[in-house]
């Protein structure tokens, strides 16, 4: 497995170097909003330590990623009034994975409505009201 690169963008969002809307974060874990988002709400919860994706993740970065994913989620599904969430995870490039830190996507999800193509640039201004949006709904 190539080595963790701490010059990766979540990397730097962590650091505080490049910012970001964000949604939670607690000892062990960051959520922020995706600035590509594919549905409204699309968020991304990362671990603050170095691990590039799920093949190198210890058993307490996923148990912590996996916990903040489920809290963001339920607060994602009803700030949305959402009927689903998908969640996704991408390891390595063949997987999908183009950022190599450990991240889960968040999409709240409503029935009938496809997701967006990936790759657009969303309105910040929108992001920054979603981020407002989903923080306000986790208990």
């Amino acid at each position: 497995m190539p080595a963790y690169d701490d010059d990766n963008i979540f990397a730097k969002i962590l650091r505080g170097e490049i910012p970001s809307f964000k949604v939670y974060e607690d000892d062990d874990t960051f959520c922020f909003m995706d600035i590509m988002p594919r549905t409204d709400g699309h968020c991304l919860v990362i671990p603050k330590t170095p691990c590039r994706n799920i093949l190198d993740a210890t058993p307490a970065q996923l148990a912590a990623c996996m916990a903040t994913v489920s809290k963001v989620a339920n607060a994602a599904k009803a700030a949305f009034g959402a009927d689903g969430i998908t969640l996704q995870q991408f390891s390595e490039a063949a997987g999908g994975q183009e950022v190599f830190h450990l991240h889960f996507h968040i999409h709240p999800r409503h029935e009938g409505v496809p997701m967006r193509a990936p790759g657009t640039m969303g309105d910040m201004d929108t992001i920054k009201d979603h981020a407002a949006q989903i923080a306000a709904a986790i208990s």
